[in-house]
């Protein structure tokens, strides 16, 4: 009998790169260089989820590979969808752990909202994630799996297509920076999922380091979450992702390569009397005016009222309306994002693993 405690564990094919692909068919299955190419058409272009549907594979190959590898999606738990046709899956990886992943409809298409951390170390007071605390990172396979599980539902549904992504799900991306630039190369390649740059957004609080490789390897555009005007205030509402002075970061971001029209997006979390009055609206004109930024505005989401009393309240919708437009008046590029999936938790800081 074969000890088991001696097998080999299997390849997940949908956690290597593609030189990885290259190297496992090549190195372990002694096949030609060429049967890695279609391989990884099956897997990220057409979706496959078995060796038996590569039907352009020998039986020969399909049998070592059933030995030796294995695709490993994540899986479905519960499909939440909003009145407004937000789509929110809870997940299950493959050692037992959740995360959420939330798609949301725009005209045409759909844009996914990516998780990239079994939870989140941030701790900012005004999002339920944070509250979770962190599990641990996610690997690339378990990154992208969460795409082709969305691709899949939205088909099998006859919904729009997938084509913006935005990392700014459960977790922070840039502490999990080896999986998330795999994955960013992963994303790119014209045979395989075939996302540009330009639709793909990383969500950060702002960790300089990991801009400066991020920036680097030209792989995506950030997203940065500012919501406060001032060191002081974002001390309080972000104590761990304001250990990076304001000045240090923002030096960061200027010094970030840009293409001609990419800008630098700061996200802006509205909270009611605690940043949204005209007074915080000049602090953040003299902080982001001579910067190539733009800004966006959103509206705080409480967290279900089962989840406990919100530390928070949203703002009057008349005062963002006026920030905007003080914002505007001093030629600063600012857009009101609306909350999309409030009524299913699947809004702005609202990703808390809530299946019901």
């Amino acid at each position: 009998m074969t000890d088991a405690a001696n097998t080999p564990p299997k390849a997940d094919l949908l956690n290597l790169t593609r030189s990885e692909l290259e190297a496992f068919v090549v190195d372990e299955l002694k096949q030609p260089r060429f049967r890695s190419d279609q391989l990884w058409h099956w897997l990220w272009h057409r979706g496959a989820q078995s060796f038996d549907a590569m039907t352009n594979l020998s039986r020969e190959l399909k049998g070592k590979l059933a030995e030796r590898a294995a695709i490993v999606y994540p899986g479905v738990d519960v499909v939440r969808v909003s009145r407004d046709g937000t789509i929110k899956l809870l997940l299950k990886l493959a050692d037992g752990e959740r995360i959420e992943t939330v798609l949301i409809p725009m005209a045409g298409h759909y844009t996914q909202c990516l998780s990239t951390q079994v939870g989140c170390a941030m701790a900012c007071s005004f999002c339920s994630t944070g509250e979770l605390g962190l599990t641990r990172n996610m690997t690339m396979g378990e990154i992208l799996g969460q795409i082709m599980v969305a691709r899949a539902h939205l088909a099998q549904n006859g919904l729009q297509p997938l084509k913006n992504l935005v990392f700014m799900g459960m977790g922070e991306p840039l502490m999990n920076l080896t999986e998330l630039l795999r994955s960013l190369e992963t994303l790119g390649s014209a045979e395989g999922i075939s996302i540009a740059s330009r639709r793909s957004t990383v969500s950060s609080v702002g960790i300089p380091q990991g801009l400066k490789i991020l920036g680097d390897s030209g792989l995506a555009v950030p997203a940065i979450s500012l919501h406060a005007p001032t060191q002081e205030l974002r001390e309080k509402l972000m104590p761990k992702a304001a250990r990076v002075p304001l000045d240090e970061l923002l030096g960061c971001l200027d010094r970030y390569p840009l293409k001609s029209r990419e800008r630098v997006t700061y996200e802006y979390i509205m909270l009611g009397g605690v940043n949204d009055s005209l007074a915080h609206a000049k602090q953040l004109v003299r902080l982001l005016g001579q910067r190539r930024c733009k800004v966006n505005l959103i509206g705080y989401n409480p967290p279900p009222p089962e989840t406990g009393k919100a530390p928070f309240q949203a703002p009057d919708p008349e005062g963002v309306l006026a920030f905007e437009n003080y914002l505007r008046s001093k030629s600063i590029t600012t857009f009101i994002r609306r909350s999309m999936g409030q009524d299913i938790a699947a809004a702005c800081g609202q990703l808390k693993l809530l299946a019901g």
